[in-house]
């Protein structure tokens, strides 16, 4: 099998003729191919949800009296604008990959059975792909007038 991650960084003990100890935390970089593409994936992902959704908390439950003015009419406002939208969908979209590939890892860390691998690994992209089928037709069909007297 080929390997696709880099070996391990080892520095020697002191003395001589001792073993060499692994200083390695966690998994490594992968060398190429899908792995590497993956684990670039969650860099980038991590660091746009964290823009994303300190913004979200900001916006949402800080400012301009904090969430008790959240209700029907606001979400109407706020997703009749097709940024705000954008970023809810940008934000559950990433969110939602983030979370699968991290979920592909665990399994693919901790499964040790190759059918359970795969068939939890399955169930995990089968669910991931309903929610986004879901949460992109909310954030895509959005109708307030929809709902008579919600928005009043």
């Amino acid at each position: 099998m080929a390997r696709t991650t880099t070996g391990p960084t080892a520095a020697p003990l002191a003395g001589e003729g001792r073993a060499q100890r692994d200083l390695r935390i966690g998994r490594e970089r992968p060398l190429g191919g899908a792995e590497l593409w993956w684990w670039l994936f969650m860099r980038i992902s991590g660091l746009l949800l964290v823009f994303l959704a300190l913004g979200h908390v900001a916006i949402m439950h800080l400012m301009d009296g904090g969430a008790e003015r959240i209700d029907f009419g606001f979400v109407a406002t706020r997703w009749s604008s097709v940024f705000w939208r954008t970023w809810d969908w940008l934000m559950l979209m990433l969110a939602l990959i983030h979370g699968v590939n991290g979920l592909r890892n665990i399994t693919l860390d901790y499964v040790a059975r190759p059918g359970l691998r795969f068939a939890l690994t399955m169930a995990t992209y089968v669910l991931a792909l309903v929610l986004m089928v879901l949460g992109t037709v909310v954030v895509v069909t959005f109708d307030p007038s929809a709902w008579p007297g919600a928005v009043g």
